[in-house]
């Protein structure tokens, strides 16, 4: 039989839809996972066997065969596997109700499971939940870890779950999830940094020119001899800087949840961040890379 479910995987700081095609049939036992998938969603495998059988589902030695496609994109990272996991349940028929198509159509799955069945946090959370909106995606289901994160959107339902038993409960129609209720995101918060221009004695046009550049958004280049103090003055300009925009919050917000550096309870980054990169980094450690695209991490 089979079944399909939906997720998105991420590629930079975009997000793409991705059909998880799961197909159970008769045969000598085989699991097999294609669609460009790398180390991690092949690894999935095992974890996806265990998750089953520890949340007391019998998990079968049969043919299967997990498509993800748009096949012709490399899938990295852990994400994949409540979703693959909830494809081999419905193929093999352990989940069933009237509207499953209709709920499938409507929802992506996001999480990795552990050994116990348990939903684990994941990366990427904000840029995922922001293309599920732009596709049309109706609801999210989704670590509960991931839940403050991703609330922050309005305009899509978001499921937070703890475990693999919860999700089969609620698609066979046995337990309600309570959606995480948006929360207003307040933005003007008490700045507080380690270091401030009133500890600059003297410098006063160099003060002043970035007065300007900190107002009117502009870019300022500081030339000088070693020790005359350019990096210590470039080091205070973040202080003060306006507060982020909405918009601007986001997009920062995204960088660091693909790299796991949000904070489960206040995951919106509100403070402008200040890098410091050497002169001798090279393009490609300054703005990240890899065979899939990610920003660098400090």
């Amino acid at each position: 039989m089979l079944a399909i479910t939906k997720s998105i995987a991420l590629q930079g700081l975009e997000g793409y839809l991705v059909s998880i095609q799961v197909d159970i049939s008769n045969g000598m036992p085989y699991f097999e996972i294609v669609g460009l998938p790398d180390a991690s969603v092949k690894e999935s495998k095992e974890r996806v066997k265990t998750a089953i059988r520890n949340s007391h589902i019998e998990f079968l030695s049969r043919k299967i065969i997990v498509n993800l496609s748009p096949a012709n994109i490399r899938k990295e990272g852990s994400i994949f596997d409540l979703p693959i996991a909830i494809g081999i349940l419905i193929a093999n028929q352990d989940i069933n109700h009237p509207n499953l198509e209709k709920i499938l159509q409507e929802t992506i799955f996001i999480g990795e499971l552990s050994l116990n069945g348990k939903i684990e946090k994941t990366k990427g959370v904000l840029p995922i939940c922001i293309e599920a909106k732009k596709l049309g995606i109706k609801r999210i289901i989704l670590p509960k870890q991931n839940a403050k994160e991703a609330n922050i959107l309005e305009g899509i339902e978001i499921l937070p779950v703890h475990s693999l038993k919860e999700v089969i409960w609620y698609l066979t129609g046995r337990q309600k999830i309570i959606p995480e209720k948006n929360r207003e995101i307040k933005l003007k918060t008490e700045k507080q940094y380690d270091v401030d221009f009133s500890e600059v004695k003297g410098q006063e046009h160099v003060k002043r020119a970035l007065e300007i550049a900190a107002s009117g958004g502009h870019n300022c280049l500081l030339i000088g001899s070693p020790g005359s103090g350019k990096t210590m003055i470039a080091r205070r300009l973040v202080t003060i800087l306006p507060d982020m925009t909405l918009e601007e919050a986001l997009e920062l917000t995204k960088i660091y949840s693909i790299l796991g550096l949000t904070e489960v309870e206040n995951p919106i980054i509100k403070k402008r961040p200040f890098q410091s990169p050497h002169h001798t980094i090279t393009p490609v450690s300054l703005v990240g890379g890899g065979r899939n695209p990610k920003p660098r991490r400090n």
